[in-house]
């Protein structure tokens, strides 16, 4: 019994060395370059070595950049490139701020007085997640930076309910608000036509097929299968992870005495609480007032240094900060080279070219799943945006399906398909990177409920787009 579990991992490393080899080896597609089809084929298999527990995601990472620089695939200058990335570094920033925010005590006030209000039941927090979220989402055109704000409540909540990483016995609470709080980002991005930097870059890019879209019409057009997703999610989460404890009506009431028993807030809550919402605030106004987000974080950061609040000893013991920022960097780039050497443009124009002669539903709902699975392949969803959107709403019309309501599917889908991949999207890196759940345990939920959000937006969404387009 003892060694099943390395007789499995040696498989599974085997059959992904089998599939590097077998794409590797592979003559490229006719119109792609041998480049692009080398470098898919360390992707894919790296995705793969992660997906079958293989290797752990920053081993398969950090091994996936060494073969395309040593092989040739990539020059050293592209392949380091993410290591530099503005939005990368924000990532690493936010997690260390929200970490202050723990450090100083805030961050248990907060979860006190959340539960204090909300907490009835473990599905009583996670819509509190949801509906903080859904509040403060137009007001950031940044979801990285959201994820900032709301990581550190959910934590908190996590916290006060007793959960720890390293505790078998309460791992699915922290677990289930973690991954409430990473799904409610992708939903209220989908929500708010500011809430995601990529949503007004498709609808400007929409108007090339005649689709005009503002920001009353965008939040017409999403509200309605949104806010149903957003009622619904929270209960399949709590069955899929199902926390440990469910009901706690004792725990408001105790809450409410553990507030008293903290006493008014201490000199380091005080600079947290105003670091933290002079950034928010800041963050909120990034887009007026043409400032940089990722500036803002230092900035942030270093107020806390410099009033002693954060240490450079307690950034010392953030050893997963760098085990993050390491390989979220790498896939970053390999998604974005991949890009640059136009190997998802070819698989779009590919994949849509087959679509002709089927019936135009089919074509629509084949469309929209397609822009969805593909998004295994990126990290970004603004670089994927780039990539796909104009290609498969091009085809799509082309084939008879209508703009608008074609249009808005593919934009809701850059959005909600963020949490497919534990780096389908730059903001859910706080929460994956809480240890709550393993790689493969983020991938199996992440394909699940990418499910229901497609299921829910072609169900529901699609009568009431071609209501709204027609009205």
């Amino acid at each position: 019994m003892p060694t099943a579990r390395p007789t499995r991992t040696l498989i599974a490393r085997v059959a992904v060395l089998a599939l590097l080899t077998a794409l590797w080896l592979t003559p490229a597609p006719e119109g792609l370059k041998p480049e692009a089809w080398r470098l898919f084929a360390v992707f894919a298999s790296t995705i793969a070595a992660v997906v079958v527990d293989a290797l752990p995601i920053l081993t398969a990472s950090v091994l996936a950049v060494a073969i395309v620089v040593l092989m040739g695939t990539l020059s050293p200058a592209q392949a380091y490139s993410g290591f530099s990335n503005g939005t990368i570094l924000l990532i690493v920033l936010a997690f260390l701020v929200a970490r202050a925010v723990v450090i100083s005590g805030l961050g248990k006030r907060i979860g006190y007085v959340v539960v204090a209000v909300f907490g009835r039941s473990t599905l009583g927090l996670s819509y509190s997640l949801f509906l903080v979220d859904a509040v403060i989402a137009p007001a950031f055109p940044s979801n990285t930076a959201r994820s900032g704000v709301l990581f550190p409540l959910a934590s908190s909540l996590a916290e006060a309910a007793g959960a720890s990483p390293s505790d078998p016995s309460k791992r699915r609470v922290g677990a289930f608000l973690m991954y409430s709080g990473m799904a409610s980002i992708s939903l209220s991005s989908t929500l708010w036509l500011t809430a995601m930097a990529g949503n007004p870059l498709g609808a400007e890019i929409a108007k090339a097929s005649g689709v005009t879209i503002g920001f009353g019409s965008w939040l017409v057009a999403a509200s309605v299968p949104t806010i149903a997703a957003m009622l619904v999610l929270p209960l399949v989460l709590y069955k899929l992870i199902g926390p440990e404890v469910k009901a706690t009506p004792e725990a408001p009431a105790q809450a409410r005495k553990s507030l008293s028993e903290l006493g008014p807030m201490k000199f380091q809550e005080k600079v947290v609480c105003a670091t933290f919402v002079s950034m928010v605030v800041l963050w909120g106004l990034a887009a007026t007032l043409g400032l940089d987000s990722t500036a803002i974080a230092f900035l942030g950061l270093a107020v806390l240094l410099i009033t002693g609040v954060l240490t450079l000893d307690d950034i010392a013991k953030q050893g997963d900060v760098l085990v993050i920022f390491l390989w979220f960097a790498i896939l970053f780039t390999l998604s974005s080279q991949l890009d640059e050497l136009g190997f998802m443009a070819f698989l779009g124009e590919r994949l849509a070219a087959r679509l002709g002669g089927l019936p135009v539903v089919l074509v629509a709902v084949l469309l929209v799943f397609a822009y969805v699975v593909l998004h295994y392949l990126f990290v970004s969803q603004t670089a994927h945006l780039l990539a796909l959107f104009a290609v498969f709403l091009d085809v799509g019309v082309r084939l008879g399906v209508p703009a608008a309501p074609l249009a808005f599917h593919l934009l809701f889908a850059t959005n909600y398909f963020s949490v497919i991949t534990p780096q389908g999207g730059p903001a859910n890196l706080l929460f994956a990177g809480s240890g709550y759940q393993t790689q493969g345990e983020l991938y199996r939920l992440g394909a699940i409920v990418t499910g229901f959000s497609l299921l829910t937006y072609l169900v529901l969404g699609t009568p009431w787009l071609m209501w709204v387009a027609t009205n």
